[in-house]
């Protein structure tokens, strides 16, 4: 076991928490925040939404089923530091191949354990999410503060192109396929593989292209519809993803994810803001307006689309989060167009909104004459 050492998370504001390291050694700076789910940690880690940020869990014991190779929501972890009150000392599970701490350190990801994880939350809760410092190389409080008060912020920092891939893909996997009945191309602002799942399992063939792949290449792919994918960062500095949608408005049908439901906020004239510590967690309850339905949904953003600048009598608000009533759900009267903020695809979380993929395929069915 290797030796745990001191470590200090210092946010912006002058708050100190002071804890014992897991993971890789180091100082990693980011936005603080916490998420409510009592497990799903591998995925938290591995979710690209989360880059640049510092994660909390607030459920006291994490690690206790270990890491394995499946439960991935990319390449690589996402986040810059990860906070926990309690690591399991032990890891029992059938698929497990490493320890929690090991996996930290073998990505270089900074852990900090020993934290008094529900003073962390209710400060954020009450001060909002903030930027912060987590290390293991210094101890001096008021020189961590300091950096954590010149780190960059999330406001106007585009993410995505640090995320999104490089050159185009085609998604495949072991799981079988139903059959190839649609083409979807997945714009990725980085898309979480679940999403890439469930959609190859509906029976679409999945073509994954960056970021900045204009409107007229995608056309070119002939695909029967467009997956707008979850991503990092503030989605009023990314125009260009949001003129590549306004050119494929009415062209295909569009499903947006997260940031995708941002991004078509935007596209059909609207505005986005940032939530004061924002929605992360398994147990978020979502209204579906036309029909009263509440599901509770798996959430992670720290942004939402201003449902009072949607004035267009095209768009319909469709779901509302009945914890502070923001606008979760939208779709286009016209064109075969419709978002949500949450994660339908869950990884980790709930099932209830897995409905909406079959809506998308219906869509493309429609759209298609299929």
């Amino acid at each position: 076991m290797r030796l745990r050492v001191k470590a200090i998370l210092a946010l912006e504001d002058g708050r100190i928490f002071r804890g014992k390291s897991f993971g890789a050694p180091g100082e990693r700076t980011g936005e603080v925040v916490f998420n409510t789910s009592m497990t799903g940690y591998q995925e938290i880690l591995t979710d690209p939404s989360y880059k640049s940020q510092i994660v909390t869990m607030t459920y006291p014991l994490i690690g206790n089923y270990g890491v394995n190779d499946e439960d991935v929501e990319s390449s690589r972890p996402q986040v810059e530091g990860f906070v926990i009150k309690e690591l399991s000392k032990i890891t029992s599970n059938w698929r497990s191949r490493w320890g929690l701490a090991d996996y930290l350190h073998k990505n270089n990801v900074v852990g900090i354990e020993g934290i008094d994880t529900r003073a962390v939350t209710k400060h954020i809760r009450n001060s909002g999410a903030m930027k912060a410092v987590i290390s293991t190389e210094c101890l001096d409080e008021g020189v961590l503060v300091k950096r954590a008060q010149d780190a960059p912020g999330l406001l106007g920092r585009d993410l995505v192109k640090e995320v999104t891939c490089k050159e185009p893909y085609q998604w495949s996997e072991c799981e079988a396929n139903p059959g190839t009945r649609f083409k979807v191309v997945a714009l990725d602002c980085g898309v979480k593989l679940n999403i890439i799942r469930k959609l190859y399992q509906a029976g679409c063939e999945v073509t994954v292209v960056p970021a900045r792949t204009p409107a007229k290449e995608i056309i070119g792919l002939n695909a029967d519809g467009l997956l707008l994918s979850n991503g990092p960062g503030d989605p009023a500095a990314v125009p260009y993803v949001v003129e590549t949608v306004k050119g494929l408005l009415g062209k295909m049908p569009i499903f947006g994810i997260c940031f995708g439901h941002q991004i078509l906020g935007q596209a059909f004239g609207g505005k986005t803001y940032k939530l004061k510590f924002g929605h992360r967690g398994g147990n978020q309850p979502v209204k579906d307006l036309a029909t009263g339905k509440v599901s509770i949904t798996s959430q992670n953003h720290g942004f939402c689309v201003n449902m009072e600048s949607i004035t267009s009598d095209q768009i319909e608000l469709t779901h509302i989060n009945l914890n502070d009533q923001t606008l979760e759900g939208m779709r286009h009267k016209q064109h075969p167009v419709f978002s949500v903020q949450y994660h339908p695809e869950a990884s980790p979380g709930p099932n209830d909104a897995d409905y909406l993929f079959k809506e998308f395929i219906q869509l493309m069915e429609r759209f298609s004459g299929a």
